[in-house]
C-alpha cells in the first residue's frame, strides 16, 4: 500500500506504477447480484448449465462488473491522506480484452496518468489494468477519472 501525503505527493508519481492489488475470486453469487442490480440477466452470466455449452465454457462476469471492481482494487494499492473525499468522475476509455469466467481470479495494476486542478479540487486519472490470473490478456483496461477534494 502506497500512502501519499496529499495531492502534491501523488502528483510526483505521475507516469509511474503504484502497485498491484491482491487476487480476488469472481463468484457466481457476485455475478448474480450484479445481474439483479443492473437487470442484465443474459444467460452467459446467470445460467451455468447453458453457459457450460456456450462460447466460454462457463458463466462469465459482466464487463461492467469487472470495471466496477476498480475502486476496491485501487483502495488496496494506494490512498491519499489529507483529502476530504474522492468521487468517481468517469472513464476516458474502457476495454475488455478477455472474458472473466466464474471462479477465476483478478487483480488490479494501477498507474497514475495525470493530476490536474479542477473546480472542486483535483482530477486524477489512473490506468487500472485488471489482470486475469493465468491469462496473457487482461480482463479490463480502464482509464478511471476521480475528483479528489
Amino acid at each position: 500500500m502506497r500512502v501519499f501525503q496529499g495531492i502534491d505527493d501523488l502528483r510526483s508519481a505521475v507516469g509511474s506504477e503504484l502497485g498491484v492489488s491482491q487476487w480476488h475470486e469472481i463468484t457466481q453469487e457476485q455475478i448474480d447480484l450484479f445481474a439483479e442490480a443492473t437487470g442484465d440477466r443474459q444467460w452467459i452470466h446467470v445460467d451455468p448449465q447453458r453457459a457450460a455449452a456456450g462460447p466460454f465454457g462457463a458463466t462469465v462476469a459482466h464487463g461492467f462488473l469487472t470495471v466496477s471492481l476498480a475502486p476496491m482494487l485501487t483502495a488496496e494499492v494506494y490512498r491519499i491522506d489529507g483529502i476530504t473525499m474522492g468521487v468517481n468522475y468517469g472513464c476516458n476509455k474502457i476495454r475488455f480484452p478477455a472474458p472473466v469466467p466464474v471462479g477465476s481470479r483478478v487483480r488490479g495494476r494501477v498507474e497514475v496518468m495525470s493530476v490536474e486542478p479542477a473546480s472542486m479540487g483535483h482530477q486524477v486519472t489512473t490506468k487500472i489494468t485488471v489482470e486475469l490470473e493465468n491469462s496473457p490478456k487482461p480482463a479490463c483496461v480502464v482509464e478511471l477519472v476521480a475528483l479528489f477534494v
